[in-house]
């Protein structure tokens, strides 16, 4: 059995949050600032451990505590109560440009940041042409870093902290800052470190990189942790939770599903229906599934096309089709009309999609359009990562 490389025992952080707006205030105010201060917890009695080899993902609403917890485990903040110990060597990516100084060119840098993380000069000599090789900013390596983009910032810093050897590293939401294959070239570094057993922390709201990289998910919300274990299950009840806070600030509201275009047609009621032909917002991958939505012209409309287009909870398409790609010409329409897109076999993979309906012309005259105006979610017991739902089969020869 794995040891434990960190072990959170009851840990609590409070914060003292002062309602002194400006400085004249806190002059005007003084000896009164604890009256003017409230208290503020971030986490409230949390406790696990963390085996050597893991990769655990932090996950939770804004203000949930993750970045508060990683800060404790990196010693960056001390706990209000309970005790955090570590062993090994431990390095951390958890604010942009941390451990930088940005009078200092990206060369200066470097050596700091490795001597901060606890290499020997000589240790970061032999490391040095990798670490910027690793960054790609060569060209800007002895630029002082105050002019360097955000960007550039989390490359040289996430080249420093994968380049000191360490046994323990905890991310927070930097990578997010780099460009798209910057990226991939890190999450095939993480990917490097877990085949290699090491531990790795991070936070996140990148779920679909939990469902990917993670062995174990910690769930907080407020301070508290909610679920601590199974991925599929801690993603599944936050995309739950940010869905259903959605349509509930939307019905307080009271905003109905704007209609698009120039009014010669209409778009009523629409509704995703399950197999048997009962409405549902809860679909599950390959099986069969009706979109359906009414449509309405007052007058006689001789030139119409129907279409529906499905988009998931970051607004990417995921699937559009309309029935001119489909090869259908529609009868002329006048009065009211039900259109049903019928799918055999939906192969979305779990998560929450939107539905968008519309009629147009075939030139592309719009008649009437509602965006997003179904919801409805995927569940899957398969463990599948991505917005597509497949059942390949496997044969080595």
């Amino acid at each position: 059995m794995a040891a434990n490389v960190i072990t959170v025992d009851r840990v609590s952080k409070q914060f003292k949050i002062n309602s002194n707006k400006s400085l004249k205030e806190m002059v005007v105010n003084r000896g009164q600032t604890k009256a003017h201060a409230t208290e503020f917890w971030a986490l409230r009695d949390v406790s696990f451990e963390v085996q050597a080899g893991t990769t655990l993902g932090l996950i939770g609403h804004n203000g949930s505590g993750k970045s508060t917890l990683l800060k404790l485990i990196g010693g960056i903040l001390t706990p209000t109560s309970g005790t955090i110990r570590r062993r090994g060597r431990l390095a951390a990516l958890l604010e942009l440009g941390a451990g930088f100084h940005g009078d200092l060119t990206g060369r200066e840098n470097v050596y700091l940041n490795a001597a901060i993380l606890g290499l020997t000069r000589q240790q970061t000599d032999r490391y040095f042409d990798d670490i910027v090789a690793f960054s790609g900013i060569e060209k800007f390596i002895d630029t002082q870093v105050k002019f360097y983009s955000s960007g550039m910032y989390v490359r040289l810093a996430f080249s420093v902290a994968i380049h000191v050897d360490p046994e323990i590293l905890l991310i927070d939401e930097v990578l997010a800052v780099g460009d798209e294959a910057f990226q991939r070239k890190c999450l095939d570094k993480i990917k490097t470190f877990q085949r290699e057993g090491r531990t790795i922390v991070f936070v996140t709201h990148g779920l679909d990189q939990v469902r990917e990289l993670c062995d174990r998910v910690i769930l907080l919300d407020h301070g508290d942790v909610v679920i601590d274990g199974d991925p599929i299950a801690a993603v599944r009840t936050i995309r739950d939770t940010w869905q259903d806070e959605a349509v509930t600030e939307a019905a307080a509201r009271d905003i109905p599903a704007a209609e698009l275009g120039n009014g010669e047609m209409s778009i009523g009621a629409v509704r995703t229906l399950d197999a048997s032909g009962a409405e549902t917002s809860r679909l599950s991958p390959n099986e069969p599934c009706t979109f359906e939505f009414e449509v309405s012209s007052t007058g006689r409309t001789t030139d119409w096309v129907s279409g529906i287009a499905i988009e998931n909870h970051l607004d990417q398409l995921c699937y559009g089709v309309n029935s001119g790609l489909m090869g259908r010409q529609l009868e002329p329409i006048q009065g009211d009309r039900t259109v049903r897109f019928h799918v055999p076999a939906l192969a979305l993979g779990e998560g929450h999609y939107h539905l968008t309906v519309a009629v147009h012309s075939l030139e592309g005259i719009e008649y009437a359009r509602k965006n997003r105006v179904a919801n409805f979610k995927v569940y899957s017991d398969r463990e599948q990562v991505g917005p597509v739902f497949l059942e390949p089969t496997l044969e080595i020869r």
